[in-house]
């Protein structure tokens, strides 16, 4: 992992300019003026949002004042997806700042699940976790660590602490030499405004013969439509978002597909 150390920084610390506005259906005792911040893409929305919740609701009577949830574009935002990746789905294209409604009524029942505590988001972070190091590692990783070496590694997300979080995460990223890599590559391909959440399935980081595969090989395995044909190099192709446990990228895909399989991920 030494090797790509800049390249996680670089992941870690990449930050999205977000101007929050309140909702002309909420009641207010005076104008509320918008919120703006830079939002760690790896985060989640309830874990770095408490200033844009503590502003807003110095103008709104504490009887107003519901759980509180995001929009863009009429879209409600999903808490258990990480900022980047619901950017790089919904607002890629946009110009920044990333204009965001925030609502404290009506929440949209049908589009999002409730999330009254950041405990609800460590739940769900730690589940990703593990469901990743159970195709990695048979879960053998994740159970030899301590409780204290799971805290750690959630505090380190919580609080924006690279080294902290890595200093465990690493262990997770580790392939048993003997086996010349991971079981299974642990990813998920999302579309927008497709009808299936996600395209998850198992695919291993080696070929029969050996060989590592690329980017372009997990392409051609498990979502075949993105690959460009000769005669549609050069076109327009459909974008998709590839995430893993620790990191969310974009991709807008080209010919040359066969760069290897980031070790960071």
């Amino acid at each position: 992992m030494t090797d790509d150390r800049d390249v996680l920084r670089d992941v870690w610390f990449g930050r999205i300019p977000t101007c929050f506005t309140l909702s002309q259906d909420e009641i207010t005792e005076r104008e509320a003026e918008p919120y703006y911040l830079l939002l760690p893409r790896v985060s989640y929305f309830m874990l770095v949002t408490d200033k844009a919740k503590k502003h807003f609701q110095k103008v709104m009577r504490q009887e107003d004042v519901g759980e509180m949830w995001f929009e863009y574009e009429g879209l409600p935002l999903k808490w258990h997806y990480p900022i980047g990746l619901l950017f790089d789905l919904h607002a890629s294209n946009t110009a920044l700042p990333w204009n965001i409604l925030v609502h404290f009524k009506n929440f949209p029942e049908k589009e999002l699940l409730h999330c009254t505590t950041k405990d609800a988001v460590e739940a769900h972070f730690m589940s990703c976790i593990k469901e990743a190091d159970a195709l990695k590692h048979k879960s053998q990783v994740i159970n030899e660590m301590q409780k204290k070496d799971h805290k750690q590694l959630w505090m380190g997300l919580q609080n924006d602490k690279f080294d902290q979080f890595w200093a465990i995460n690493r262990k997770l990223m580790e392939c048993p030499g003997d086996e010349g890599g991971f079981r299974y590559i642990p990813f998920r391909i999302y579309q927008p405004l497709n009808e299936k959440p996600f395209i998850q399935k198992l695919f291993r980081p080696l070929s029969p013969d050996g060989q590592p595969h690329s980017l372009g090989d997990l392409l051609k395995e498990v979502f075949p439509a993105a690959v460009p044909s000769d005669g549609m190099r050069g076109r327009g192709l459909p974008r998709g978002i590839l995430r893993t446990e620790a990191s969310t990228f974009s991709y807008r895909l080209h010919p040359e597909e066969s760069r290897p399989l980031p070790r960071f991920l």
